[in-house]
């Protein structure tokens, strides 16, 4: 019992560390660009670096580990993660940074789906497997409120390198322990792996994040033409990495297009909000994390309670609300100003994160449902993907709307911001009225 309570918590340990790397950047953001001399475009790609290749390889991390090892595939993960934490925390330019945010993604891509198919080999039974998850779930959303805060104090405290540094001895750790108490395990029946689609499909969200940081026409239409190859590959595959047909559900697509509405609009806002918060208003890094709590603690407090409601009612209801409720957040965050007082935040900030907690269970459930059960782990890996490109996306047209925090535009951009992220999931709401049953 002692190992298999030791291979729980290496494992949420692991998944800790992949989302909390998707939030404690943030706050170190106008650090890194003041020290790096990094713009507004850079740390974009800072960001966006870690989101793109984690959602290009996250599909594929679960078939790797069922070829070769779920074992073999989070200890190559915990490397890599640990390998590019170490290089972020010593980049010397924003270029040695955003490679080496790529090298964490990678590592993240394996670590995700590793985890969890760990856990429930190590925990067969059907109620403690359900518990075991449980717990690895509740870890992995406690790292989403932990990282604004804990970046925040490492960034005024021995710096924004720290964000980083921090993670090293930890991997190491985990690295230990999981190479003692981990056994292998394989899969005889495991998918192929599908290395033409992977590439496409990396190359496809990378310059579409492109076309939007730089503002390239000629980026615009190559992800075009790299859309058409993957489309056409992944039809013509016997075994592709994304199989087309599970689309065809109109739940399917429209549980993923508000999986990925949701990231889009909140990744990209928060982006720009912490710009807001540290380059425009002034505050330390430690002050504008624990000013983003209200967004964030909503998604672990209430994440349980979602799960138990979507379960009882299904998950079309959870999901309309929690888009309107989200949509109500980011509308109030419309009419701030360069001196807004804090207090005129706070509600829209409790009304986005409260919507997300509503949302969130409910929009996996929904993708869960609309395919059989033997594709319930693909739809899982898909409707993460469609998080993580869609955080990737909104990051990069969200800080090209609002530009340099800088200049006047700033404000401006962000009311447009505000307001596209209300829009967007106000459609989200309505896709999936129309699409999803009960």
């Amino acid at each position: 019992m002692a190992s298999r309570t030791l291979v729980l918590v290496t494992m949420c340990v692991g998944y800790f560390l992949v989302l909390l790397d998707v939030t404690i950047v943030n706050v170190a953001l106008p650090h890194i660009g003041t020290d790096l001399d990094a713009g507004v475009s850079g740390l974009q790609w800072v960001v966006d670096a870690y989101a793109v290749v984690l959602a290009s390889l996250m599909l594929s991390g679960g078939t790797v580990g069922d070829r070769y090892g779920h074992k073999r595939v989070v200890q190559t993960g915990l490397a890599l993660f640990g390998a590019g934490s170490l290089g972020c925390a010593l980049a010397t330019g924003p270029e040695v940074l955003i490679a080496a945010r790529a090298v964490q993604g990678a590592g993240a891509a394996l670590l995700l789906p590793g985890t969890l198919a760990i856990i429930t080999r190590a925990f067969p039974g059907r109620a403690e497997q359900a518990r075991a998850i449980g717990i690895w779930a509740g870890v992995g959303s406690m790292a989403l409120p932990a990282g604004p805060v804990l970046g925040g104090a490492l960034v005024d405290g021995p710096g924004w390198r720290w964000v980083f540094l921090i993670n090293v001895p930890i991997v190491l750790a985990a690295g230990v322990v999981s190479a003692r108490v981990v056994r292998e395990s394989t899969e005889p029946g495991a998918r192929r792996l599908d290395p033409v689609g992977m590439a496409l499909g990396a190359a496809l969200l990378a310059a579409v994040t492109f076309a939007f940081v730089a503002g390239s026409a000629a980026a615009g239409v190559l992800a075009v033409v790299l859309l058409a190859a993957f489309l056409l590959v992944e039809r013509r595959q016997p075994d592709p990495m994304l199989p087309l047909g599970l689309f065809r559900r109109s739940g399917f697509s429209a549980a993923n297009a508000a999986a990925g509405a949701m990231n889009l609009g909140s990744l990209g806002l928060l982006f720009v909000l912490t710009l807001y918060l540290q380059r425009v208003q002034d505050r330390s890094a430690l002050v504008a994390g624990l000013a983003l709590v209200p967004l964030f603690a909503p998604l672990s407090l209430l994440a349980p309670v979602a799960g138990r409601l979507t379960a009882r009612t299904g998950p079309r209801s959870p999901m309309v609300a929690g888009l309107l409720i989200a949509a109500t957040g980011a509308a109030l965050l419309v009419p701030l100003h360069a001196g807004s007082a804090y207090l005129v935040l706070v509600p829209g900030l409790l009304l986005w994160g409260i919507g997300l907690g509503v949302l969130t269970p409910a929009v996996v459930a929904a993708a869960m449902r609309a395919v059989p059960a033997d594709r319930a782990g693909l739809a899982s890996a898909t409707n993460n993907t469609a998080r993580q490109a869609g955080g990737a996306i909104g990051i990069a047209a969200y800080g090209a709307l609002a530009g340099d925090p800088g200049r006047h535009r700033f404000i401006t951009g962000m009311h447009w911001d505000a307001a596209v992220t209300a829009a967007l999931f106000l459609v989200a709401a309505v896709g999936t009225l129309v699409a999803i049953r009960d």
